[in-house]
């Protein structure tokens, strides 16, 4: 079927950046007087047009249609954090239809609703693809709560006007959320990236759930709507993928804390210069970073004696530059102060920071040199404990690595202190999404399935886009399969964390300690 051509040639996109292409094709639509443009099939590619920016008041769109409030069944919730994880809480959720007045009940039994807190909706608009999709509309609803008591459980329904979360028809959906305690003690945290629709994912979630985390990080690449993760308009996409993954994941993140950064398949150029409309409509995260109007997935948090960071990596990238340079170097400097007052903060004993693209990874995407040099030297600087990466579908983690070399090793079952060895990077990305392999020769060693430590030739992305070729030692673990971590974090006066690395069904490959000096 033959459509206009109204996207990007691909070969001019690839020489664009996100906000050079959202620029291109706001000027073309001007000139053809419409809002949106359709997609277009050409040479075989999906060419898609820009959407209409994420709309955050609660308006319905003019074409929209109304449907009667009972009727009408929210789904995919998910929470998350504010920047005091003690007394705050974000809820979300989405519903399939315009509603009137949504909002949170919330109490502390699940037949005591009392207090009633109004959600704001944030809808897409995403057009159609003649002969592939119909224009979509979504609408995602959110609710803050604040003032929150420290160590307690809540429990919440979601509804609007013609559906009420506390009727006894609803009461099947009420959930529970438990806030961050008042002081230290022990808890499990999860994470993994790279996740999708599938059974694996699914299966995933499985397991994450019996660790029973206080919440989980999520290290980008979350849903892959946009298939092409290049960040150009010429990707494949489909809105669609987000009902399925949030229905899928529904079952964990209406209960914990679903703390997500921003991947290469997070930039999903239909809605905002920088493709980053999409996420700041589906989530509401603790919006504490550098820009937390534009860039949701960088923020910080503290739980327990615990700090966390999560930062937006497309920033620094030299593989995928649609984004590089975006923040002008805001981001880099947000990141050297936070963690100058993290390691200051009192009651902190570990640091830990969390984004997509890898820096020490030998698998399909390697390493990326924008991350290297940009943020490595800022990790080592303020003694950063364990860094968490997605990007390369498969689990691979090093060495302590100090100065890009080893700087102790690290067997499985081993401690290590990052004061004196240096620092251990996980690349988590067995979430669910099709797996990875290694390079040819290099053979998964992991738990119960050990061989020999040898040097591994791999390569790390250049500010030039090119591969650099390297011979490394620090390649520890690997494994090609789906998993996930859990990392027991142990206050008191010999804290720790307690790092494991599980399968999709439970079957434990990895584990270490990190133990600071006293």
């Amino acid at each position: 079927m033959e459509t206009p051509d109204v996207g990007i040639p691909p070969q001019l996109a690839r020489r664009m950046s996100m906000a050079e292409q959202y620029e291109y094709l706001r000027a073309r639509l001007t000139r053809r007087r419409t809002l949106v443009t359709a997609g277009a099939v050409a040479g075989g590619t999906l060419l898609t047009g820009c959407a209409q920016p994420a709309r955050t008041a609660g308006l319905p769109a003019p074409s929209a249609s109304r449907a009667q409030g009972a009727a009408v069944i929210p789904f995919g919730r998910h929470l998350a954090f504010g920047a005091d994880p003690k007394t705050q809480m974000r809820i979300s959720w989405q519903v399939p239809a315009v509603v009137r007045r949504p909002y949170v009940r919330i109490g502390l039994r699940p037949d005591d609703l009392g207090r009633r807190v109004p959600a704001e909706v944030r809808d897409l608009h995403t057009p159609g693809a003649p002969g592939i999709r119909p224009a979509v509309e979504q609408y995602y609803v959110h609710a803050a709560l604040d003032r929150l008591h420290p160590g307690t459980t809540y429990y919440y329904g979601v509804g609007h006007d013609g559906r009420d979360p506390a009727a006894p028809e609803n009461r099947s959906a009420i959930a529970s959320f438990r806030t961050a305690p008042a002081s230290p003690e022990r808890f499990v945290f999860t994470a993994f990236g790279d996740q999708g629709v599938s059974r694996a994912a699914a299966a995933n979630d499985h397991v994450l759930l019996g660790q029973k985390p206080a919440f989980h990080l999520h290290a980008g690449d979350i849903c892959y709507a946009d298939t092409g993760g290049h960040g150009e308009r010429s990707d494949v996409y489909d809105p669609r993928t987000w009902d399925r993954f949030l229905r899928q994941n529904e079952p964990v993140a209406r209960s914990v804390p679903w703390m997500v950064t921003t991947g290469n398949h997070d930039m999903e150029a239909w809605y905002s210069p920088d493709g980053y409309g999409g996420q700041l409509a589906r989530f509401s995260l603790p919006g504490n970073g550098f820009d937390p109007h534009g860039t949701p997935g960088a923020y910080s948090f503290r739980y327990g004696n615990v700090g966390f960071v999560a930062l937006d990596a497309n920033d620094v990238s030299y593989e995928i530059p649609a984004n590089l340079g975006r923040s002008g170097g805001r981001q880099t400097r947000w990141l050297d102060r936070t963690l100058r007052e993290l390691r200051a903060a009192k009651g902190v004993d570990f640091v830990v920071v969390f984004f997509h693209h890898c820096a020490y990874s030998t698998s399909q995407h390697a390493s990326d040199g924008g991350v290297r040099a940009e943020w490595l030297p800022l990790f080592e600087k303020h003694q950063v404990d364990l860094v968490i990466n997605g990007h390369n579908h498969v689990y691979e983690r090093t060495d302590a690595v100090r100065g890009g070399a080893v700087g102790r090793p690290v067997p499985i079952g081993a401690s290590t202190d990052p004061t004196r060895d240096g620092i251990v990077y996980v690349t988590a990305g067995g979430g669910g999404r099709e797996l990875y392999s290694f390079a040819s020769g290099v053979k998964d060693s992991y738990e119960g399935h050990l061989t020999r430590h040898d040097e591994v030739k791999t390569f790390h992305w250049t500010r030039s886009h090119g591969r650099a070729p390297e011979t490394v030692e620090w390649s520890r673990v690997r494994y090609t399969g789906f998993s996930l971590l859990s990392v027991a974090a142990q206050a008191g006066p010999s804290p720790r964390l307690a790092v494991s690395a599980l399968t999709e069904t439970g079957e434990r490959i990895d584990h270490f300690e990190v133990r600071r000096g006293r």
